[in-house]
């Protein structure tokens, strides 16, 4: 990531540049860096940008942009939650951002919400910089823990209806890689999860050129701890791909309604408020991913270890200009 300063007519505009792959970079316009700085563990940066508004940094990769981060946070969190009967503890691994907590809070029959990040920085910068996430952190029932999420999930009390991944890429360097293994996903996710709970993790790019980088391994390693595996995948403008997403559950009786419409019903009864992205119809076209991606999925076998992980392009390194 770095800035570009350019002359658009008598205009000096300023472009943050990202590098998506060795072969693809792109620009967009920035308006005003809000924020600068580092943590601990990584760059922490949030600017206003010209076409997604607030858009936050992480080591120089895009992690949430105000203009659409309602469909990451709500494919994150709303299929797992839905597809369990009565989701009432959830485990949050990571999320310092606090769109996903404010998601899974939404959710009626919620009583208790553990969120595990381990960047105060993170937690507390957004807290007091993204307005949409306020009220999430202020919930009586969210208990925000500033720790690695693999000890906190170990020694937590009891077991989860839903634990969420909502970790950073698995990048070289980076801190998380370790959570997408198939010894975490075995030794601590599957002990940790109720009877018939679930498991989701944000999963990385999902298109028809990316889908192998992590996604297709992640479901590949899932699928070798859990009986059942959904995969699936939504657009996100500001990620510059489609978004994919793997859950698991140990029960494969557990399924959606088929009809669309019922799904509505689902979602009107058991969530608070409308949701932007996520309806019946979105859930099950979500669900549907296209026919190369699904070859992918069939063909993948990487099992994720510590010793033989994949990553995403990007690095761990602090890369704050």
């Amino acid at each position: 990531m770095s800035y570009v300063r350019q002359k658009r007519g008598s205009e000096e505009v300023t472009w943050l540049q990202e590098e998506i792959s060795e072969d693809i970079k792109w620009l967009i316009t920035i308006k005003k860096v809000l924020h600068s700085g580092k943590s601990d563990f990584q760059s922490v940066e949030l600017v206003e940008s010209g076409p997604f508004k607030k858009v936050l940094l992480l080591d120089g990769k895009a992690q949430s942009a105000e203009a659409d981060e309602f469909v990451y946070h709500e494919c994150l969190v709303h299929p797992a939650l839905l597809l369990h009967p009565n989701p009432k503890t959830v485990f949050i691994c990571g999320g310092g951002e606090g769109a996903t907590a404010r998601e899974v809070l939404r959710h009626k029959s919620v009583e208790r919400v553990v969120m595990v990040d381990i960047d105060k920085v993170v937690c507390d910068f957004c807290e007091e910089h993204l307005e949409a996430n306020k009220a999430a952190f202020s919930d009586p029932r969210l208990e925000l823990i500033i720790d690695d999420a693999r000890a906190q999930l170990e020694k937590a009390d009891g077991q989860f209806d839903v634990i969420i991944g909502d970790l950073a890429d698995p990048v070289f360097g980076g801190p998380c890689y370790q959570l997408y293994t198939q010894e975490f996903y075995r030794t601590v996710i599957k002990t940790k999860l109720a009877e018939g709970g679930i498991f989701v993790t944000q999963s990385g790019p999902a298109g028809v050129l990316t889908c192998t980088e992590v996604f297709t391994p992640i479901a590949s390693t899932l699928k070798s701890v859990f009986p059942s595996i959904k995969s699936y995948a939504a657009h996100i403008p500001s990620f510059v791909d489609a978004w994919g997403w793997n859950l698991a559950t140990s029960d494969p009786g557990l399924s959606f309604p088929e009809d669309a419409s019922a799904i509505d019903d689902l979602i009107a009864s058991r969530i608070s408020g409308d949701l932007q992205f996520l309806d019946g119809q979105t859930l099950k076209g979500v669900l549907a991913l296209n026919k190369a991606v699904r070859a992918a999925l069939a063909k993948e076998t990487h099992i994720y270890t510590v010793e033989n992980p994949r990553f995403i392009h990007g690095s761990g390194v602090k890369t704050l200009v």
